[in-house]
């Protein structure tokens, strides 16, 4: 069990760094809602770690370090950590899951670019669809089906969460829309990086994130029914207000740089006020025949991982991707070392 203070740290860090996530837990059974605000507390603690910081390389190496410790059982001494370590002994926690997040923040941590949206959607599966699948097991729901729509779930929150920060990305020199993009619209990477402008080639990537996200979202929604009764309105929630934000950017005409979209405190209201009239007609409604579309081919390691579990070793592409960090690592140090050495 998760001690009670480990928890009311993980709310408050939740309350404060995560607000969309915090007003769709309201709406979560206790038994769902406490375990998963550790775990989104420690997920949330990898990401802020990686995005952060300025030495990003250390970040990763710390966190896998950490999640080391969370599976052995002897957690660091820190709130996040225990409250997470409780939550994978409690639902035996398929490693592959976590180690998947870890994977995404490692490929953020190398400044990694993707030639396609299939790139960026296996980069989503990663830092957001694994989310999801650990919140199926939070669930008890291992089927394959529900898992792979809860991934699709992901995948669309996270394009939204692209779509919504080009500008912000740019101005850090962060790209995450699709090279190939970028190349057919002829636009110069760096260039962009220099002067972000919301043109109008610019726009029609940003819907087209948009367009596909609302997409996976009309997907995932045919899983929802076969959620625990008590969980669909939080999941529900998540999905409006998310959508929500692409809402917004539509109706900024898709400029995603000359401002940020928000939501207001008084949509979301209305999202959960949705969310709870949908749960209810999902239990009146036959199930759609869109739950059992095939899982997208970037998650289906996800849904293998959740709905049949797998070794707790970690996977060749996350030791390659660690392996990289390591010796960008050593190559640093060497770098720093090296003019001390000439100077004495």
């Amino acid at each position: 069990m998760i001690d009670p203070r480990d928890l009311e740290a993980c709310t408050e860090a939740i309350r404060h760094g995560s607000l969309s996530f915090h007003a769709a837990s309201k709406l979560l059974p206790k038994r769902v809602r406490d375990p998963a605000l550790a775990l989104y507390a420690f997920c949330r603690l990898a990401d802020d770690e990686v995005d952060l910081k300025a030495e990003k390389v250390e970040a990763v190496l710390r966190l896998r370090d950490r999640l080391d410790l969370v599976y052995a059982g002897t957690p660091k001494d820190a709130a996040p950590d225990r409250a997470f370590a409780a939550v994978v002994e409690q639902f035996d926690m398929p490693r592959a899951l976590p180690d998947a997040l870890l994977e995404g923040l490692a490929w953020d941590a190398e400044a990694r670019t993707y030639a396609t949206l299939s790139g960026v959607k296996d980069y989503s599966a990663r830092v957001a669809s694994a989310v999801g699948a650990m919140m199926c097991v939070l669930m008890q729901v291992r089927d394959a089906d529900a898992l792979a729509r809860a991934c699709d779930l992901g995948v669309a929150m996270q394009l939204t969460n692209i779509a919504r920060d080009v500008g912000e990305d740019a101005g850090e020199a962060r790209l995450y829309l699709p090279t190939d993009w970028l190349d057919e619209a002829g636009i110069d990477r760096d260039a962009f990086f220099a002067d972000p402008r919301p043109t109008k080639a610019v726009r029609a990537m940003v819907k087209r994130l948009i367009v596909e996200a609302n997409r996976l979202y009309y997907r995932s929604e045919a899983g929802l029914g076969a959620l625990p009764r008590g969980c669909r309105p939080g999941i529900y929630a998540a999905r409006y207000i998310y959508a929500g934000i692409g809402g917004q950017l539509t109706a900024m005409g898709y400029d995603s740089i000359s401002a940020r979209a928000r939501t207001s405190k008084r949509q979301k209201l209305g999202w959960l006020a949705q969310s709870v009239m949908m749960s209810g007609l999902s239990m009146v409604t036959p199930r759609s025949p869109v739950l059992y579309a095939r899982a997208l081919p970037e998650v289906q390691f996800l849904v293998d991982a959740a709905s049949q579990g797998t070794p707790r070793a970690r996977s060749d592409s996350l030791f390659e991707a660690l392996a990289a960090l390591e010796a960008k690592r050593q190559s640093d140090r060497a770098t720093r070392v090296a003019p001390r050495a000439r100077a004495t």
